[in-house]
């Protein structure tokens, strides 16, 4: 090679030495004339300040996600999402749907509107960001779930909504049903939970129709018994002013031809049931009437009646338990809300912890391809020089050419599937996802794989333990065994006839002004105070106490609704049953996968080791001109597939550990989340 370089040299003509003289003068006159000089004929344009600067050594390609440096320069800190604007993140507000209570009388009859839901991203969102970049560790990840997500939003509305179902069975409405499922609308991770509700954001059908529950568990009889009556009182009033005239053919009876009559009426009626079978009612009614006929006594003629009514029911319908069965389903069917929520937490938060490590593997995955094709394009510039010096033939170019364009093929595939992860946690983690600066925003986890397996040193029994005790479908079953068994008793009692007693009470009293054309005397007092008091005093009562009684003769749809009370209430016991099974056989199985998943790593690693030592060898034999640049293409690529199965076993380990502590029913307690913090939607640092 340097024999080659001199004959080059030797060929070249001299330069003749006047050449060199005058070469010479014009350099130096070239460089007075610039640095006497004071105006340029044409200004040059401005270069900016960052390229006034002497230019810093070349530095590898980066890829969007590489981790944040401490020192940037200028170049790198003018990126294209400072340039299109900051992230839009609004104001944080607590959420807050519950009813309040209100002492106005009034407000019984206005509408409560819901505020409009915010979807406004949470400002710990623009915290995270730097240099144009998101940096998210798993914490930040899961904490900006809990504020953003949108799954976690709608499952929030349930909880009011149970509220709801409380309000109206006070009253003694039916249950119109809480959640019972998980909102599952977050594409990305794997996940698995109990089961979707029947209705947006899982609501479930209510005990007042027909509907099937998850597996196969069918509701129709919740909440059966007797017809339950309003318990809120009932006001009935009634006013009026009435002129009646008419033509009679006889005169016997009024004493005139042309009948006219004015009639004043006013009523009020107070009535209402009460929770243990009780019916009471009073009935307050005012006439007077005046008229041109002769032969009334009275005229005008005033009148006025009191009349009170209490009733019990003895058999069917009698006591608080029937009556108030639907109140004593909601307030359960609250608590059902509540646990559906602790599921929908726990689910999305697997979610995030899933899409977050595939994020981690897919941003490692294209480290390795980064890696892999600087080797190649490294061994390629030297089989081109090789090839100039006829050191090798041009087949193992054309083959480092080849294996250059397959890994920058590979690199593609991981790009493209790093942006994929990327947009699944950007989506996951916000409410809004209409900001383009969010959208074209790297994400960079800051979190990376564990490098140390950490083995299982909680039994598998004691795990088995703490998933029937923690885990949130064995709690909803019990609460649902509560409200069936509840059923049962109000299904029987609605087998029985219906018996009520009942009192009546009544006084009337009469009044008016003697009608001078009658010509009689009268006792009754001549104004209204004095009626009054004749309809309260008991002057002209009239009393009764009696027994009703309604018996239907087969009794056919009651006993058929008895019956499958018991029914499905022996089937949600078995169904209870298989649920303890299903979770010991989903606790083993995860254990399983950790156990297999740590093995997997154990052994990834080990190729990824020697398939590093056997690069190190290949390229100490290049270097001692043993080896060919195609065995050392050849073992890197080796070396890139080992760390890529590394990469995919460690994710793999971290989405058992994950899967894990769901089967467990451990995830909160795992991550120290706040129930809290999760329905208010606002994370608080110190609870971490």
């Amino acid at each position: 090679m340097k024999d080659t370089q001199v004959k080059a040299s030797t060929e070249i003509p001299a330069t003749p030495m006047r050449t060199r003289l005058v070469a010479g003068a014009a350099v130096v006159l070239l460089n007075f004339n610039m640095a006497v000089a004071q105006e340029p004929a044409a200004p040059a344009p401005q270069a900016p300040a960052a390229q006034q600067q002497t230019t810093p050594a070349p530095q590898p390609e980066q890829s969007p996600s590489t981790p944040s440096q401490p020192d940037t320069t200028p170049q790198q800190q003018a990126t294209p999402a400072q340039a299109a604007g900051t992230l839009q993140t609004g104001a944080q507000v607590p959420f807050d749907a519950m009813l309040r209570t209100s002492y106005n009388p009034f407000d019984a009859y206005r509408g409560k509107i819901v505020a409009p839901p915010s979807l406004a991203n949470s400002p710990r969102l623009g915290s995270l960001t730097r240099d144009g970049k998101l940096y998210l560790s798993l914490r930040d990840a899961i904490d900006l779930a809990l504020e953003n997500n949108l799954d976690l939003v709608i499952a929030r509305y349930n909880l009011p909504i149970a509220q709801m179902d409380i309000l109206r069975t006070k009253a003694g409405g039916f249950a119109r049903g809480v959640n019972t499922g998980v909102v599952s609308g977050t594409p990305g991770g794997a996940t698995s939970g109990t089961g979707a509700g029947s209705g947006a954001g899982g609501t479930s059908t209510g005990t007042g129709g027909a509907g099937a529950g998850t597996g196969g568990i069918v509701q129709s009889a919740l909440g059966v018994g007797t017809a339950v009556s309003s318990f809120d009182p009932f006001i009935q009033g009634k006013i009026y002013n009435d002129h009646n005239s008419q033509q009679l053919t006889n005169r016997t009876l009024y004493g005139v031809s042309s009948y006219k009559q004015n009639e004043n009426l006013a009523n009020i009626s107070y009535q209402q049931f009460f929770p243990t079978g009780t019916y009471f009612e009073t009935d307050f009614n005012n006439n007077r009437q005046t008229s041109n006929s002769p032969n009334n006594t009275l005229n005008p003629q005033l009148y006025s009646n009191l009349q009170i009514i209490l009733s019990q029911q003895l058999l069917a319908g009698f006591g608080t338990g029937p009556n108030l069965r639907f109140l004593k389903i909601a307030k359960t069917n609250e608590k059902i809300g509540n646990i559906a929520f602790r599921a929908q937490i726990i689910a999305t938060v697997s979610q995030i912890c899933n899409i977050y490590w595939d994020l981690v593997n897919a941003y490692d995955t294209e480290q390795v391809g980064e890696r892999s094709v600087a080797f190649a394009t490294e061994t390629l510039d030297t089989s081109r020089k090789q090839l100039e010096l006829q050191a090798i033939p041009e087949m193992d170019v054309l083959k480092a050419e080849s294996e250059l364009a397959t890994r920058q093929q590979d690199l593609t595939v991981a790009r493209t599937n790093l942006e994929l992860q990327e947009l699944y946690m950007k989506n996951a983690i916000t409410r809004s996802f209409d900001d383009p600066v969010l959208q074209e925003m790297p994400v960079v986890p800051t979190d990376h794989l564990a490098a140390q397996i950490q083995p299982e040193t909680v039994p598998v029994q004691q795990s088995i333990t703490d998933a029937l005790k923690n885990r949130t479908e064995l709690q909803e079953s019990a609460l649902d065994l509560s409200n069936r068994e509840l059923s049962r008793k109000t299904a029987r009692n609605a087998l029985l006839p219906q018996l009520n007693v009942y009192g009546f009470y009544s006084g009337t009293g009469f009044g008016g002004v003697p009608n001078a054309a009658f010509g009689g005397s009268t006792s009754a007092p001549g104004g209204y105070g004095g009626t009054i008091q004749n309809a309260l005093n008991a002057s002209s009562p009239e009393y009764q106490v009696g027994f009703q009684l309604q018996m239907p003769l087969r009794n056919r749809q009651a006993k058929a609704d008895q019956y499958r009370t018991e029914l499905e209430y022996r089937q949600s016991q078995v169904y209870a049953e298989e649920l303890k099974k299903n979770i010991v056989i989903e606790v083993r199985n995860a254990r399983y996968a950790v156990e297999q998943g740590a093995s997997r790593v154990a052994a990834a690693k080990q190729a990824r080791d020697l398939a590093q030592r056997t690069l190190d060898i290949m390229q100490k034999e290049q270097k001692l001109g043993a080896g060919s640049n195609q065995q050392t293409l050849s073992s890197e690529h080796d070396l890139s597939v080992a760390e890529s199965a590394l990469v995919t076993a460690q994710t793999a380990y971290e989405k058992a550990r994950i899967q894990l502590k769901q089967a467990t029913g451990s995830v909160l307690e795992s991550y120290g989340i706040s129930i809290a913090d999760a329905k208010s939607g606002v994370v608080e640092a110190d609870n971490h």
